[in-house]
């Protein structure tokens, strides 16, 4: 196991390479720059400026540059917000956006299990229809479009919930964030749950479960659940770096203080430095996440064995 985890490691330094060298010359071959705006800069001013952060340098320098500035743990300086470095910024809005993220994962995770094992036992009736056409709806309708949807029901209309911003300690404030980003996951799970454990509930060790007297709780418990979680392994780290992801948007909408906030802004004002260092910071979460996934997924199968 410890061998596998050290060639997964080491896979995924040149996957790592390729989206950081393929986002660098995205950026920089896009028309327009950071130093583009409504009313243009004196040459001087730009010319100058174009020169503090090496843009005056070919682009094949710059990349050098950049990858050489990676490889020390240095994401460079921001190009839109002067008073602060990329790995600044980073470390200020991401401990929200993780602590946003593991929520909504925790609670989508355990709903949707929850949601399809009842769908799974209740096979065709009324809970399974109810459950899926919840499922249907958290699946079908955009994050963002629900975000409002919520906004304006339990914000403006009920008055039940703030409708943005964030009070440090206070846990009111991210019941809607959460509740947007874990209905879609939760849905995936529940969709998951529900159709391997169909599957679980029909094999022959099952129907002799049954046979020999047992009662359905116990069955769940002692020979379905286990199994019917191997697909929800092997989503729940696309799905949780999904959920990271997702909620960029999220935190734009709600006006939350995590990274969310910062890469829209970059992404908009062509903040080479802060874009970039946001992409490389997600892909170094989906590679920790796909290897840990694998990892529990082996210990879940003993017939899994890597080589």
């Amino acid at each position: 196991m410890l061998g596998y985890a050290l060639k997964r490691v080491l896979s995924a330094i040149p996957i790592a390479l390729i989206t950081i060298t393929v986002c660098f010359f995205i950026l920089r071959m896009a028309p327009g720059g950071p130093f583009d705006g409504e009313r243009a800069l004196p040459p001087d001013v730009l010319k100058n400026l174009r020169a503090y952060y090496n843009l005056d340098q070919p682009l094949i320098v710059q990349y050098f540059i950049y990858i050489g500035g990676v490889l020390r743990g240095d994401f460079g300086p921001s190009m839109v917000m002067t008073d602060f470095s990329v790995g600044r910024l980073l470390a200020i809005g991401l401990p929200f956006t993780l602590m946003l993220g593991f929520t909504a994962f925790i609670v989508g995770t355990l709903a949707g299990m929850l949601a399809g094992a009842i769908a799974a036992v209740n096979q065709n009736k009324w809970p399974d229809y109810l459950l899926v056409f919840v499922v249907l709806i958290g699946l079908v309708i955009p994050n963002f479009l629900m975000a409002n949807i919520v906004q304006l029901v339990f914000g403006v209309y009920l008055h039940w919930l703030p409708v943005g911003g964030y009070v440090p300690g206070s846990a009111i404030h991210l019941v809607l964030p959460v509740l947007i980003l874990a209905l879609p996951h939760g849905g995936r799970v529940a969709r998951l749950v529900r159709g391997s454990m169909i599957e679980v509930l029909g094999t022959n060790y099952v129907r002799t479960a049954r046979s020999k007297g047992l009662g359905t709780r116990l069955i769940l418990a002692r020979h379905a659940i286990k199994p019917a979680l191997l697909p929800v392994v092997s989503y729940l780290g696309p799905g949780l770096s999904y959920l990271l992801t997702g909620s960029l948007v999220v935190e734009q909408v709600f006006s939350l203080p995590g990274v969310g906030k910062y890469f829209i802004t970059a992404a908009l004002n062509r903040d080479y430095g802060l874009v970039l260092g946001t992409t490389i910071l997600y892909v170094f979460i989906i590679l920790a996440l796909n290897l840990l996934v694998d990892l529990l997924y082996a210990w879940l199968d003993p017939k899994v064995r890597y080589r």
